[in-house]
């Protein structure tokens, strides 16, 4: 049973990622203004899917003219990583209701995950307290999509700064990353995959295609520097 002084501790947790999630939620809810979605849509598509890359992806993919099935394949493929995440919390969930423990693995995102990771390694954290970290992010990322929409349909804010939210968040992943010989292959190969797509008139799958060639390199050198 969680009581008050649990719920504050999951508050307090949450609370980098809530304030985070406002700033990239907003634009997130102008692009999905832009294709015409409404309020209600993007916020039950922000509590039944809840996917940030997934969300913006979807807008972008289709005011760049990308057929549905190629933007059903690319969300369904960047957001494969979810299983990983909550395949990770399975030992966390012995002895935890069902029930608990779907809506625990449900909810877990890329923010959650990190921070659920370091409660639950620095010890007396629970399924519980972690569920309400996912549902509390969960809760500002699906209104900070709503706000984007009512406050894009009010002032038409221009969509090339709202898409650049997002390529903004991988600017941030790539620079906090350890400047490892792997990753630096990983993104020159991303990067020149993304150019190489583009050049070519493959606009809508590029950062899909860049995305898994910089792993394959990086997963390649990896092997070839082990065998060497």
């Amino acid at each position: 049973m969680l009581s008050g002084d649990h719920i504050r501790q999951s508050f307090s947790a949450a609370l980098p990622i809530m304030l985070g999630y406002v700033a990239i939620g907003i634009p997130c809810g102008i692009l999905c203004a832009s294709i015409g979605l409404d309020a209600l849509q993007v916020f039950l598509l922000s509590a039944l899917f809840y996917s940030g890359a997934g969300q913006f992806m979807i807008p972008n993919m289709w005011l760049a003219g990308s057929p549905l099935a190629s933007i059903i394949a690319s969300v369904s493929l960047v957001n494969t990583r979810q299983m990983l995440y909550s395949a990770a919390f399975a030992p966390a969930c012995k002895g935890v209701r069902k029930r608990l423990a779907f809506l625990f693995s449900a909810t877990v995102t890329d923010e959650s995950y990190g921070v659920n990771t370091a409660r639950f390694e620095a010890g007396d954290w629970s399924v519980g307290r972690a569920t309400l970290v996912n549902l509390f992010s969960q809760s500002s990322w699906a209104l900070s999509n709503v706000a984007g929409v009512l406050v894009g349909n009010a002032i038409g804010v221009p969509l090339a700064i709202a898409a650049f939210a997002m390529t903004s968040i991988f600017i941030c992943l790539l620079v906090t990353q350890r400047p490892t010989p792997a990753n630096l292959v990983a993104a020159a190969v991303a990067v020149l995959g993304v150019f190489a797509c583009k050049a070519v008139g493959l606009g809508g799958p590029a950062i899909l295609v860049g995305a898994l060639a910089g792993v394959a390199a990086a997963l390649a050198f990896t092997w070839a520097k082990e065998r060497g």
